[in-house]
């Protein structure tokens, strides 16, 4: 019987790690249907009888995943060069070609959902829906609300600016109003503001607080009133993580200043802590790098490892976010062995970067987990990633991805074609 094209689908010959449960499965199988769900995951012994219809891939030995998450990108944005010389020197043609490379590449590192969280349109989220390119699934806030001077303010200290189309600039309840309604009449998924300075701003420190409390709720309440949409906040120090906690916000993105009492507060509200270690442990090259920034990361680099660690001891809701774009793209997963470092478990980590992740993102009804009734993304992984989790950071070791039972990637042998 010649194979018909659809998304049905059999691995075997796999260590299954569902993204849920507390232990993997050894010698497991999962299959999905025509429509991309999955139907059976679990022990081999217990798997229906393979059929002759179906594409089926042996794992060889392999670990396989659901589809992880990395819920804070900037796939706009290049991370092999400055923003100033994006803003100014790059022919726009060429990036969103780039834009086009570097969602491929993220997806081929393993990252079967993203949410971008400042500089990418939603055209390219609708692209990769409907088929047009190849990518993660897609939410995007558009752009970042700061006020005048704030963390997302492009004036550079030469007085010029980058007029980035992913900063909105607003002061007051009225105008912050009108910026997340701007980039909710742009399509976004979700409204991000900033309520703390950060590392790469010339005019900020992370302890700065940006937006006022009554400009957060603003936003809230805005983004609330459409849809229930959720508010994401760069916020990095302590006073800046505080306020958006307090205002409403659903997540706190790096929070590198968290302490005791907003770890409370993170979990009284429900709310998730993203830590975005991949762009906090990397080093910078100091003759590469504006005095002030080096700096200021040299003195918050052991404050975030010791607070993230505390967090990550205390059971705060950890979602996976790399900052990609600041940290590298397509080395997505090497977030996993960051938070190893600091104390998480290796399953614990990916459990972060699938079912945790996919609860921040609202969409835990249909993935971040290998189980039946859910959309069959899946990664694997060609070691044991429980054994050593810095394995995940190497695209080379993921071997399959899959989104919806489609094959997007996969450098094992040619998948069996039964007849």
């Amino acid at each position: 019987m010649k194979l018909k094209d659809s998304a049905a689908l059999r691995v075997h010959n796999v260590r299954l790690i569902d993204g849920v449960g507390a232990a993997a499965v050894d010698d497991a199988v999962l299959e999905a249907a025509d429509d991309g769900r999955i139907t059976y995951a679990g022990p081999a012994a217990g798997a229906p009888e393979a059929r002759p219809d179906v594409r089926t891939v042996d794992g060889l030995g392999g670990t396989l995943l659901p589809g992880l998450f990395d819920c804070h990108t900037h796939l706009g944005m290049a991370s092999d060069r400055s923003l100033v010389e994006e803003a100014f020197l790059v022919d726009p043609v060429l990036g969103v070609l780039g834009t086009v490379e570097r969602l491929r590449g993220t997806l081929d590192a393993g990252i079967t959902s993203a949410r971008d969280l400042g500089g990418l349109r939603t055209g390219f989220r609708d692209a990769v829906a409907a088929g047009l390119i190849a990518g993660p699934r897609l939410q995007t806030s558009v752009g970042v609300i700061s006020h005048t001077g704030g963390h997302a303010d492009g004036m550079l200290p030469s007085g010029r600016d980058l007029a980035l189309d992913s900063s909105v600039i607003a002061d007051g309840v009225t105008g912050v109003r009108t910026a997340a309604r701007r980039m909710l009449r742009a399509g976004a998924d979700l409204v991000k503001i900033c309520t703390s300075g950060g590392m790469s701003s010339a005019h900020d420190d992370p302890d700065d607080e940006d937006l006022l409390d009554e400009e957060i709720a603003a936003v809230v309440d805005e983004a609330t009133r459409r849809g229930g949409r959720t508010v994401a906040a760069h916020a990095q120090g302590r006073a800046g993580v505080l306020a958006a906690v307090r205002g409403g916000v659903r997540s706190v993105e790096h929070g590198f200043g968290v302490d005791d009492e907003g770890c409370d507060l993170i979990g009284d509200r429900g709310a998730f802590l993203v830590p975005t270690l991949s762009s906090a442990f990397r080093p910078l090259d100091r003759r590469k790098t504006p005095p002030w920034r080096y700096e200021k990361k040299l003195r918050w680099n052991e404050r975030t490892k010791v607070n993230i660690a505390e967090a990550i001891a205390r059971k705060v809701n950890i979602a996976v976010g790399t900052d990609a774009g600041i940290a590298p793209h397509g080395e997505n997963l090497y977030e996993l062995g960051c938070l190893v470092e600091l104390g998480m478990s290796p399953m614990d980590a990916i459990k972060a970067a699938t079912s945790t992740s996919a609860r921040l993102l609202g969409v835990d009804d249909a993935l971040g987990a290998l189980r039946p009734g859910y959309a069959a993304d899946l990664v694997l992984c060609a070691a044991d990633p429980l054994r050593d989790i810095s394995r995940l950071a190497s695209p080379e070791n993921i071997a399959l991805v899959v989104q919806q039972g489609v094959v997007r990637k996969c450098t094992l042998p040619t998948p069996e074609r039964r007849s």
